[in-house]
């Protein structure tokens, strides 16, 4: 192997430019021409590669992001536009691909995998949904920015002892919400996999106040069957009944952005550097994450289309701490 090739796809994370930079200049470390595929999958299939050397990736290691852009790709779902995708890199001499994005993207790794192309994964994204790592690339800057409004929305909820509803990212997993929840201390936590009516909701900060709090901050992650919009609504059109004035809060992709903190530089420099060293030992397919503290490889065959499940404990643990 002489050309290796890095792409990101999916929803940006903190520190995938840290994961560049270390897929970059592990592989030059071998000896080998790094390029970077730009705007993701939909990129390859245009045959947007452009060469990377160390120079080129200095400096961004604390920047938010990704350098080389991401974006979605349905013509990558086809048979045709796998085989556009294969014609790219081998009319570009590129051996081996790093595919740094969440579950989506390892999806199409795998596609290029079972075609016998040397790929292998890195798991990024901050929903922190992909199993083969206990923690994925962006989750642990995302949580902190989300902890740090939780926090600073607590004051104002005290002053004007008020409640307030604060939406964060995750759209099919409840993650960040639960995770953000127990660490900032909220009353109530609303995640898709659990589902909380309005009634159910009212009726936990009504306990909340029968015991002498005043305000209130409920984590609701946006993908909920009632999210904070509905839930706002809900409890506007029945405030003389349930008695509360929620306010609410949506973060969004302020969570995507912003510097990644030291925990997810580490953990990208790590990944990215042990996918060229699995490439240079001829083991693709898989996808390099963290278990149990250590950097391991899992079969794409096992990542791709699946979601990691949130320990139901957890849960139990936040219902236990807002009591």
């Amino acid at each position: 192997m002489s050309h290796i090739a890095v792409l990101t796809s999916g929803g940006d994370a903190p520190g995938m430019n840290a994961a560049i930079r270390a897929v970059v200049r592990a592989g030059i470390a071998q000896g080998w021409t790094v390029s970077g595929v730009r705007h993701g999958f939909a990129g390859l299939l245009g045959g947007e590669l452009i060469p990377l050397g160390p120079r080129d990736v200095g400096g961004i290691i604390q920047q938010g992001g990704t350098i080389l852009g991401s974006a979605r790709c349905e013509a990558f779902k086809t048979p045709v536009g796998r085989e556009q995708a294969l014609g790219v890199l081998k009319a570009r001499g590129v051996q081996g691909l790093v595919v740094i994005g969440g579950n989506g993207s390892q999806m199409g790794a795998n596609v290029l995998a079972k075609a016998g192309f040397a790929v292998v994964g890195v798991a990024s994204t901050i929903d922190n949904d992909l199993p083969g790592s206990d923690i994925t690339i962006g989750v642990d800057t995302a949580l902190n920015i989300a902890l740090e409004a939780i926090d600073r929305l607590k004051v104002t909820a005290s002053s004007h002892e008020r409640a307030f509803l604060v939406e964060v990212m995750g759209r099919d997993c409840g993650y960040l919400a639960l995770m953000a929840g127990i660490a900032g201390g909220a009353e109530a936590i609303v995640i898709p996999e659990m589902e909380t009516s309005p009634e159910a909701l009212a009726q936990e900060l009504y306990t909340s106040r029968e015991r002498g709090k005043k305000h209130a901050i409920v984590v609701v992650a946006e993908g909920a069957r009632h999210n904070a919009r509905a839930l706002a609504q809900y409890f506007r059109e029945n405030e003389k009944r349930l008695g509360f004035d929620l306010r609410v809060t949506q973060l969004g992709h302020v969570q995507r952005g912003g510097s990644p903190g030291a925990f997810d530089r580490l953990l990208a420099t790590r990944l990215g550097a042990e996918a060229v060293r699995r490439l240079a030992a001829g083991e693709t397919g898989v996808l390099v994450g963290q278990l149990k503290g250590a950097v391991a490889a899992t079969p794409l065959d096992d990542v791709g289309g699946k979601s990691k499940p949130l320990d139901p404990a957890l849960f139990a643990l936040a219902r236990t701490m807002s009591s």
